[in-house]
């Protein structure tokens, strides 16, 4: 699963490598980004087809549901099933997007507590020691998901999102036996293109998959950001 993130890369880099016409409203580094607080996403404007960043609660809430506090419990959407799960398939035929990203966490029970491991995408080779990176492991990528657009009886409107996950690779099976799709820069576009047709819904089916292990890296990391209130460096340190 995807359960907490962080997202510390300069607003200026993210408008280039996501093709957005103007940087996203970034204010902060984040280092613990939990469910259910606002999440940056980029997704194509349907008027203009271009691409736009906003931001939008982490927590999916159907068009459909009566009560929005469900969307707490869907953080997180199954890539195999996510096309035909009532709550999933309408914003998978039609409002997919990405959610930038430099690193998530996941956790592991080692004797009576569970230890934070810190997971991150390595830099390219033309990249790596790119002078606007805010960290040396703070290499953007990005995580495959959907959002949703809700109205409430009473006027109220929100917009949330779900991330999608697939089964881990060799690096996160000694973690958890799911992962986040991280997707190729070169697939961003097929990701987001608005088609409903069910041909090309399929074909999607092959970017939802294990993000290589030989390009990524892990590593233990304090207990400070077990505690979703807590922010800054001090999350990421390693042990």
């Amino acid at each position: 699963m995807c359960g907490r993130f962080t997202l510390r890369t300069p607003p200026a880099l993210l408008a280039s490598l996501f093709d957005l016409p103007q940087e996203p409203d970034v204010l902060a580094p984040r280092y613990n980004i939990a469910p259910t607080q606002p999440v940056l996403i980029v997704r194509l404007n349907a008027r203009t087809q271009r691409r736009e960043s906003t931001h939008v609660r982490w927590g999916l809430i159907p068009s459909w549901a009566k009560d929005p506090t469900i969307g707490a419990r869907m953080i997180n959407a199954r890539s195999e099933t996510v096309a035909e799960k009532p709550s999933f398939r309408a914003p998978f035929k039609r409002r997919r997007c990405l959610v930038p990203s430099d690193g998530f966490y996941e956790w592991k029970k080692e004797g009576k507590r569970k230890q934070p491991y810190f997971i991150t995408v390595d830099a390219d080779s033309d990249t790596k020691n790119a002078s606007d990176r805010p960290t040396s492991d703070a290499n953007p990528f990005a995580i495959a998901a959907l959002w949703e657009h809700w109205e409430g009886a009473d006027g109220s409107v929100l917009e949330t999102c779900t991330l999608l996950t697939t089964e881990a690779n060799e690096l996160m099976k000694p973690l958890h036996h799911r992962m986040p799709v991280i997707l190729d820069p070169e697939d961003y576009e097929m990701w987001l293109h608005h088609d409903e047709d069910p041909i090309y819904l399929s074909n999607l089916r092959h970017l939802m998959r294990p993000f290589p292990s030989e390009q990524m890296s892990v590593r233990a990391v304090s207990t400070y950001v077990n505690n979703a209130r807590n922010e800054g460096p001090e999350c990421v340190e390693p042990l």
